[in-house]
This record gives C-alpha cells, structure tokens and sequence, in this order.
C-alpha cells in the first residue's frame, strides 16, 4: 500500500503536532502506512525579521508545504492552524481539525523574578516591565491593560524563546501558547514552575495562565489543521476519520471572522468560538481602531457567526 506522506515544519512543535496526526492515523487506519518528511519554510529561513511586519507575506509557514501538496511531493500537510491563510489555493483544502488544546495564553518569567508566584496575573508585573512577544494581538491586549508595559520583538521556536528569557535579564517575561508547551510536554507545578523534559525546557522558570477575560487567543489557536488536495479521495477519507466536528465548527467561525476583517495573523484582532450543542457562541476584540472594540455572536452557522461578528467590530 502505497505510504501518506505528511509534511510538516521542522521545530520541535511542528514535528510534535506531526507526529500526534502520524499515531492518530496508525490507531485509526492501521493498514495505511505513513511517513513524516520536513519541509523547511520561508518562515524559518527568515528569523530576523519580525513577525508583526505587515509587509511580509502570507503564509510565512505554511506556503512551502502547499507547494509539496500541490506538487504532489506530499499527500497532507499539519499545521498550527492559526498560521494558515483564510483564503488556501485553488485545489486545497482544510480537510481536518483535531481537537484542540487548551486555547489561553502563558506568561512565562524568571523563578527569582520579585512577581514569579503561581498563579501570577499581567497586573502583578512591575510597572514598565519589558515583554517579549512578536504578536501584534498579544502586545494590543497587553497595552490595553497596561499601558506603561514596555514590548519588544522576540523569534525562535518555543525551547529558544525559553532560552532567550532565561539568559537576556532585559527581558521580564514572555508570552506563549499554552497548547504549544503542552504539546512539548511542558506545563506549571503547583508552585508556578515550568516543568517538561530536558531537551525543551530551560530550567528555572515560572509560567501562569492567562484568563480569557484577559487575553483572547488568536484565530485557530490551540487547533492543529489538516491541509490536503481536495481531489485526493484517499486522503479525505483519511482526514474525515481525524476530524473533529465541533472544533471545526469553531475555528471556521473564528476564520470567517478573520477574513471578515481582512485576513491576515498578523493583524491586531483575536476571537475565540465554542460549539455549545448545535450552536455557535463567538467573542472577538479588535485593536484595528483608535480603541478596542469587543463583540460577540451567536447561532448554528459557524461562517455567519463569524461575518456578523466582523461587521459589528469593523
């Protein structure tokens, strides 16, 4: 039989998300043998440029692996969904979504910081501490909370980040997904420090939650999506098994929303939709604006939800 081929970046996360599609399909079509096969990004190639730049393309990290798709050097591609375009190319599809992680975010400091304590909140850091993040809607929602918080660009993957806080005392904390820690196996102890295993974490480091009355996450966090050639009947056959009904009803809100506004992670705007029985319930911010504007929405049409939404923030 004839192997799947998955494509995937080559971070420690995207081959962690890679390989949790690979078990998936082996428990649940276990005569169909598959295979990961990296594919490096233009993302990857640029890691001095800053992610909130408008002026870089779409795509950044996931192009490359259309392109294998559509050259068919690969039968599906994984992504973090939150980096996937609203608008895919012509003959590909998102054909799956598995079921998401936990969506908040994570602010991640020093253990000997004054503020390191479980449970640590964006009101306990010191006034005009400096924040590292290379999101534009993390720095918004931070600055709508504290205006005094000094925000600075950081890249990496997650374990360099990591690195970077621990070894640059300029740098306060920083902000990252807590679906990606999880998924790398790094998550709090009770007593705030960051736990996981020796070849991701670097030590001697306090992480908390976020709460979403806080910080919205960004369109698709926390989700993993499964991109594929529409007319690959094999493979949507395959993804329709790894799908999960109610978080793709929820990320097509959260992308509707996304497009509604323009399109784009890098805009400054974050949404977060739940599937609640038949029912769609969608919040959103947006920081496109002189001042924040919050809506939200509600009903069994993910797309509509998501539009109506758009329009009442734009």
């Amino acid at each position: 039989m004839i192997k799947i081929r998955i494509a995937t970046r080559g971070s420690a996360l995207a081959l962690a998300q890679a390989n949790i599609v690979l078990e998936l399909c082996r428990k649940l079509v276990p005569q169909q043998p598959a295979e990961i096969k990296i594919i490096k990004t233009t993302g990857d190639k640029l890691q001095t440029a800053s992610l909130a730049d408008s002026n870089l393309p779409k795509g950044l990290f996931t192009k490359d692996l259309e392109v294998a798709l559509l050259n068919d050097e690969a039968d599906l591609a994984v992504h973090s969904l939150k980096d996937l375009p609203t608008e895919l190319p012509a003959g590909l599809a998102l054909s799956a979504v598995l079921a998401r992680e936990d969506v908040r975010d994570v602010l991640v400091c020093r253990k000997d910081a004054s503020f390191a304590r479980a449970g640590f909140r964006i009101r306990d850091l010191p006034q005009g501490a400096t924040i590292a993040t290379s999101s534009t809607r993390r720095a918004a929602q931070l600055r709508d909370h504290r205006p005094d918080l000094n925000i600075v660009p950081i890249r990496g993957n997650v374990p360099t980040r990591l690195r970077k806080l621990a070894q640059q005392p300029e740098i306060d904390a920083i902000i990252l997904a807590a679906a990606g820690l999880a998924r790398l196996q790094m998550r709090p102890a009770s007593d705030g420090t960051l736990t996981g295993p020796e070849e991701v974490l670097t030590p001697g480091l306090c992480a908390a939650f976020i709460p979403l009355e806080e910080m919205l996450p960004c369109v698709g966090q926390a989700a993993i999506g499964i991109e594929t050639r529409q007319k690959d009947k094999r493979v949507t056959d395959l993804c329709a098994k790894l799908n999960d009904a109610d978080t793709f009803r929820s990320v097509t809100a959260e992308r509707a929303f996304l497009r509604g506004m323009g399109g784009g992670c890098q805009l400054a705007v974050a949404a977060f939709a739940e599937a609640r029985g038949a029912e769609i319930k969608m919040r959103a911010v947006s920081f496109l604006g002189e001042a924040a504007r919050r809506g939200d929405g509600y009903g069994s049409d993910p797309e509509k939800v998501g539009r109506e939404v758009a329009a009442k923030l734009r």
